[in-house]
């Protein structure tokens, strides 16, 4: 990978004397063990899914790598909830008049819907006359309602677990969870935990008709699910440097786990790969230059909701969570039509994450880095979708890099990073296909180099993020926003 002294040398004099982590961190090693997560799953039923074979020999690849490279690693073992559809879903209107919906363009079902098979009278609850309200959002809202009924709630401001949670309270045979006005399609969300009745979404155009039918005489549906759900093991592999301060620690985490689907080969062993590349070569920089101890950390079960890095985060006591200055979260580094995005750390895009101070720091640091070897960047969107969520949920600075999932191509962006307009980013997102074949490795190349720079420099100092220690800094700004996502599904 290329060497970087003379793109950014204001920083590397500072930060790092004549040693560049970026330089030792090579696309071949990266490769390498892209290649052995490749081949894990080809002997493994063809995935490295967390509860399966594949991963467990993940997590013993990692922590062989590791061991050799002179760490000793930590197997963080923990238990989290599966669940998975048995058979396809039904969505129907009865009477009067009869409509038949299609799964994907006209409804979903949720993440963690109970099973069961269910016609009765659809009523609306509190759906507002525009705008998002909160339909659903009080128990108060199902006041009277009819025991057995489908209740129809619109997407508004409060999470689907607490609309779930409030119909099952009311004795709702199942949820229909139709979209907001200005939304296509349903919605890819989640109630978060295994609820007992079958919970669906609808797009906007489906829901608001059948809420018109409901209160003009009334409408009949039926909702069918049937799904599984139980605990499976996962377990995270954590390891640290040993020089560097234990009170103001550099975590850089990526996760291990693939979807049942497919290897997970971009998403996400080239994340994996990369930071175990740059844990087999950190120890060159010497004690002097890891002023800051460097935690790595592959997550298990992050295609399940961020079970691993939320049990990890959760499990830690307040002590131990203010010593962590920041997280960097590497996820799906090399896809095949991506952008080299930045997490959006300053909100300079305007989102809703209200992101915890120093985040900003740590994205100028990565545009500064590629700046300083003419490459561009976009702005990834800083929404809690990836592991860095239960982070920035409880205030703790967090930055990373993000080439693009199931969303698409812009012309702008063909036109900074080229690619195909209106293609998805990874054409093979959650497939069998994201193989060793589905992978820029140009791409991968430079990022990797970004995140070994990035990595070198807060290992030096954490200034620019939190004023060189965690504990002393003083918080300012707006707390942190709760996620609007969980991993690759809708919270609200």
């Amino acid at each position: 990978m290329a060497a970087v002294a003379a793109a950014v040398p204001a920083a590397r004099a500072a930060d790092a004397g004549d040693t560049d982590l970026a330089a030792m961190v090579r696309l071949g090693d990266v490769r390498r063990h892209m290649a052995a997560f490749q081949e894990i799953a080809d002997h493994n039923g063809g995935d490295r899914a967390a509860g399966r074979p594949g991963y467990e020999v993940s997590v013993k690849y990692v922590a062989g790598r590791l061991r050799q490279a002179g760490f000793t690693p930590r197997i963080q073992r923990f238990d989290f909830t599966y669940w998975s559809e048995k058979s396809r879903p039904l969505f129907a209107r009865t009477g009067p008049g009869k409509a038949r919906y299609k799964p994907g363009r006209d409804f979903l079902t949720l993440l963690y819907s109970g099973s069961g098979d269910v016609t009765a009278r659809a009523v609306a609850v509190d759906v507002p006359a525009s705008g998002d309200g909160s339909s659903g959002c009080q128990a108060s809202d199902f006041a009277r309602f009819p025991k057995g009924a489908i209740a129809l709630t619109q997407r508004g401001y409060c999470t689907f677990e607490t609309k779930a949670a409030n119909a099952q309270a009311a004795g709702a045979g199942a949820l229909v969870l139709y979209n907001k006005p200005g939304e296509k399609g349903p919605v890819k969300g989640t109630v978060t935990k295994p609820h007992r009745i079958p919970a669906i979404s609808a797009s906007h155009r489906v829901g608001a008709a059948l809420v018109k039918a409901a209160r003009n005489g009334g409408v009949r549906l039926r909702v069918r699910t049937s799904v599984r759900s139980g605990s499976k093991p996962a377990a995270n592999v954590i390891a640290e440097t040993r020089p560097g301060r234990d009170d103001n620690v550099v975590l850089l985490g990526a996760h291990l786990d693939s979807v049942r689907a497919g290897p997970g080969i971009n998403d996400n062993a080239s994340g994996a790969a990369t930071a175990l590349a740059a844990a087999e070569r950190i120890g060159a920089l010497g004690a002097e230059r890891l002023r800051n101890k460097v935690r790595f950390a592959w997550w298990g079960a992050e295609e399940e909701g961020l079970r691993g890095s939320e049990h990890y985060v959760s499990t830690l006591d307040d002590a131990d969570r203010r010593k962590i200055a920041l997280n960097l979260n590497l996820d799906m580094l090399g896809s095949v039509n991506g952008v080299r995005g930045i997490y959006d750390g300053d909100d300079s895009s305007g989102g809703r994450a209200k992101p915890p101070a120093g985040s900003g720091a740590i994205e100028k640091m990565f545009r500064d880095y590629f700046a300083g070897r003419g490459l561009r960047t976009s702005e990834s969107a800083f929404n809690g979708r990836s592991d860095y969520g239960p982070f920035i949920k409880r205030g703790i600075p967090a930055g990373g890099i993000a080439t693009g999932a199931e969303g698409v191509k812009t012309a702008r962006e063909a036109k900074s990073f080229g690619g195909r307009v209106g293609k998805p980013y990874d054409p093979c997102y959650h497939a069998k296909c994201d193989t060793m074949k589905n992978v820029d490795f140009k791409l991968l190349d430079t990022n990797a180099d970004g995140v070994a720079f990035v990595v070198q420099r807060l290992a030096w100092s954490t200034l620019p993020v939190n004023g060189a220690a965690r504990r002393a800094r003083i918080a300012t700004g707006p707390a942190p926003a709760e996620p609007l996502w969980l991993g690759d599904r809708l919270l609200r």
